[in-house]
């Protein structure tokens, strides 16, 4: 048996475009045993998973509904012993948010959480979506204490999460709303598993807008991206780092190591 697990969530902003630019490439360096992907904008049958298999991952994909649209993925190099497919929440399933997947008695969930960029009507449904997932995990850990949830949570938790809070207190993902959830959560017995080994580290950062390409340049970033295990889980954390050098979205991998 395994002695450690090492997992991984990835934002790959296009799983196509992903490939295009050198994400196979980065797989065959045996990055993670479990990769958690987010905004995967594809089908199964629009891409040539076989690549995936060839280095020994098994894929499982819960696209959205809308063509090139959101959707999740899971590459897993251990067998799973359960694929669980959404929520039961329509809206989110419609729009391929959730996969969850069992190994051993852990329970891991690839999540890609709204965005309210694009206005008031999705920044309201964000709110829904966080108050649907946040009822829907509680329930999930009575069944399954052992919780790992990986995903683009959409939120930037602290000041220091973020390169310019002042300048982004009115920005969509940095709301004092959406960082009071992101509160009520962690305090429910789950734990940023990046702050549990790099409780200061500062400028470490998941995301960069593309629309400036000096932002990633001069790491002007928003830490987005994270990997929660539930409390039963936080002694089993050995590693959690942040790979802003590997490039194949506006996206970067966080990862973590826990001991099986």
């Amino acid at each position: 048996m395994q002695k450690a697990m090492r997992i991984i969530s990835y934002n790959v902003n296009g799983i196509r475009a992903a490939i295009k630019k050198g994400f196979i490439d980065w797989l065959k360096t045996d990055p993670a045993d479990v990769i958690c992907l987010q905004e995967i904008k594809a089908e199964k049958s629009n891409v040539d998973h076989t690549l995936f298999n060839e280095l020994g991952y098994q894929d499982y994909w819960f696209p959205a509904q809308k063509k090139g649209y959101s959707g999740v993925a899971i590459l897993t190099k251990i067998q799973p012993d359960n694929v669980q497919y959404g929520t039961g929440n329509k809206v989110s399933d419609d729009e391929g948010r959730v996969i969850q997947i069992d190994i051993g008695d852990i329970r891991i969930l690839s999540a890609y959480f709204p965005s309210g960029t694009s206005g008031e009507i999705r920044q309201a449904y964000k709110y829904v979506w966080l108050d649907e997932f946040y009822i829907y995990i509680n329930k999930l850990r009575k069944k399954h204490p052992k919780l790992v949830i990986c995903g683009d949570y959409n939120i930037a938790h602290k000041e220091m999460d973020i390169h310019d809070p002042k300048g982004n207190k009115n920005s969509s993902g940095f709301l004092p709303d959406e960082r009071a959830w992101m509160d009520k959560f962690l305090k429910q017995d789950f734990n940023d598993t990046f702050r549990l080994i790099r409780p200061e580290e500062l400028h470490r950062y998941s995301w960069w807008s593309q629309r400036f390409p000096s932002v990633r340049l001069n790491n002007k970033g928003w830490r987005i991206d994270y990997i929660s295990v539930t409390d039963s889980l936080k002694g089993k954390v050995e590693d959690a780092e942040i790979f802003p050098d590997v490039k194949h979205s506006d996206h970067c991998p966080v990862y973590v190591k826990l001991k099986l």
